[in-house]
């Protein structure tokens, strides 16, 4: 274990790494989605605004953000960082997976199941709902439309299958109080923990006792300074 101080003027930052399944995704969503179903359908009166509104909300929530701190840690191997209670190292954020930023990951597994499942609701609205589009059907995307909302539809699916088992295995190890790490090494079988309500080990990877706040990305994760507890009913 090492002691780590991260600079004070470090605030936050935004991760941006060289991963084709997160790229693919992200574009899918991005660009692909909004340019060949929502800005056309817009423009021609087929939907509204707000779906286009929704859509950015839960893309820009999807983004993975997070803050550095004072940590008491375990070294990474992969990245050379220091970790307190390290989940594992992820490839999509280009960091490792800890006790700051755990909540940011949940979140960030949550809205791209959301993000991905709405882009499936999209490429089906498109193929059997959707009025058919009369101004742009000379555009070389709109040529090859069934090709692309077919492509969008299995990356779209992938994707969600693949953040639904990592999301699901998230949620499990929060209820259990182990990390991936511990499960793999099996330490949970030689270290005896107390069982804990689910509202306090969700509470103390996601800074507060606020449930509302849980689904809140952009804000400032405090660490609960006070013990409190739950009565377990389960």
């Amino acid at each position: 274990n090492t002691l780590q101080r991260s600079p004070s003027t470090m605030g936050l930052r935004i991760n941006f790494v060289i991963d084709l399944t997160g790229w693919c995704c992200f574009t899918n969503n991005s660009v692909f989605i909004p340019k060949l179903i929502l800005f056309p359908h817009y423009d021609e009166g087929h939907i509204s605004s707000a779906l286009i509104i929704c859509k950015k909300l839960i893309l820009y929530s999807s983004l993975f953000s997070e803050r550095d701190s004072l940590e008491l840690c375990n070294h990474c191997s992969r990245c050379g960082h220091c970790v307190r209670r390290m989940d594992r190292h992820c490839p999509w954020i280009n960091n490792c997976v800890g006790e700051d930023n755990h909540w940011l990951f949940l979140q960030l597994c949550f809205y791209s199941q959301i993000l991905n499942f709405f882009t499936l609701v999209l490429d089906f609205c498109q193929y059997y709902y959707f009025q058919p589009l009369t101004r742009v059907s000379g555009l070389f995307v709109f040529k090859h439309e069934l090709a692309f909302l077919r492509i969008s539809t299995c990356m779209g699916l992938l994707m969600f299958g693949a953040m639904s088992g990592l999301f699901y295995t998230q949620l499990m190890g929060i209820l259990t109080d182990t990390t991936t790490i511990e499960k793999m090494c099996h330490c949970c079988d030689e270290i005896s923990k107390p069982r804990k309500a689910w509202q306090q080990t969700f509470a103390e990877v996601f800074g507060t006792r606020w449930k509302i706040l849980w689904f809140v990305p952009f804000r400032k994760r405090q660490p609960l300074r006070i013990p409190y507890h739950f009565t377990n009913n389960v």
